[in-house]
């Protein structure tokens, strides 16, 4: 890898921290991660014009450097990698504003972008049958998962649901936030990861915050406090209030620890801490409603607003 990263970008590296798909190295001062890319040129393309059109609000967001070839990707063997040049310190902390004020920096203006997503229903759908069909092969001697995973699948199922229902009853309109959001947010909320534009689309607003509120949560912060927080410093639309409380519902939370055990063979262990919490997370889920609704009627799931 070394050899590689020396050759195409002109570097005349001593060390590197070599990991499964990506390296680390220092050069000059400044901090560098060569990775896999994963996803489509045609995505690259727009992720690009992201990284211009930030830096031309002041934003600081990894930098893509080219290659000697003056191409952004990198071909290792039969994968493309690409090379990101840290503009901030990795571990600095996004807190919960922040992230709120950057949500606000770029909008989506039209839907030409193939970096919009907005099929919530069907990729957890999706998501749920390829688990279901992964379980039944792979999971009979994984004997937490197997004791969880019916419930992590019901409430998915219910968010599923919720979301289906609002697509059809009320529907996206034009005064929804489109905007810079993340594939996933990581608990804590680094540079190193945040400012990536690798973890790039656009989505509703209410993605990137539900992704914090979740992961806060599972690590003892406040989150119905910054729930409340974001509420009064935005205004939303009837199906945004919907499908932030939908993707409260959906547990990613268990569902990216699942995947970690079954694909990388992770330890069952890291489920304990979540399931623990289950009777918490439920609460907060009702007080979470309990504080939406205020703002907007929502449609009600019965079995977890009744008294226990």
């Amino acid at each position: 890898m070394k050899e590689i990263i020396n050759y195409y970008y002109n570097f005349d590296l001593i060390d590197i921290n070599e990991f499964n798909n990506y390296a680390s190295f220092s050069y000059q001062g400044e901090e560098f991660y060569f990775v896999f890319f994963n996803r489509t040129e045609e995505e690259l393309k727009d992720l690009l014009d992201i990284i211009y059109e930030l830096k031309m609000k002041g934003i600081r967001v990894h930098d893509i450097i080219f290659n000697r070839y003056n191409s952004p990707l990198t071909k290792v063997g039969d994968n493309n990698y690409l090379l990101l040049k840290l503009n901030s310190s990795k571990d600095e902390r996004i807190n919960f504003i922040s992230m709120c004020e950057f949500l606000s920096k770029l909008k989506l203006n039209n839907n030409n972008s193939k970096l919009y997503r907005n099929n919530w229903g069907e990729l957890w759908s999706k998501k749920v049958d390829y688990f279901e069909e992964q379980i039944n092969l792979l999971g009979k001697n994984k004997k937490i998962v197997l004791d969880s995973f019916s419930y992590y699948i019901g409430l998915a199922e219910n968010a599923i649901s919720y979301v289906n229902k609002i697509n059809k009853v009320i529907g996206i309109s034009e005064n929804d936030h489109i905007t810079l959001s993340h594939r996933r947010i990581f608990y804590p909320n680094i540079s190193l990861n945040y400012l990536n534009p690798l973890s790039f689309i656009f989505d509703l607003e209410v993605r990137d915050v539900a992704g914090y509120l979740k992961v806060s949560f599972f690590n003892g912060e406040d989150a119905l406090l910054d729930l409340s927080t974001y509420l009064k410093m935005r205004s939303l639309t009837p199906y945004s209030y919907h499908m932030l409380y939908a993707r409260l519902l959906y547990p990613s939370y268990y569902f990216d620890i699942y995947e970690d055990i079954m694909n990388n063979d992770g330890s069952e262990e890291k489920l304990i801490p979540v399931i623990k919490k289950v009777d918490e997370y439920e609460l907060f889920l009702k007080r979470a409603y309990e504080e939406i609704n205020k703002y907007t009627p929502l449609e009600k799931i019965d079995w977890l607003l009744k008294e226990r």
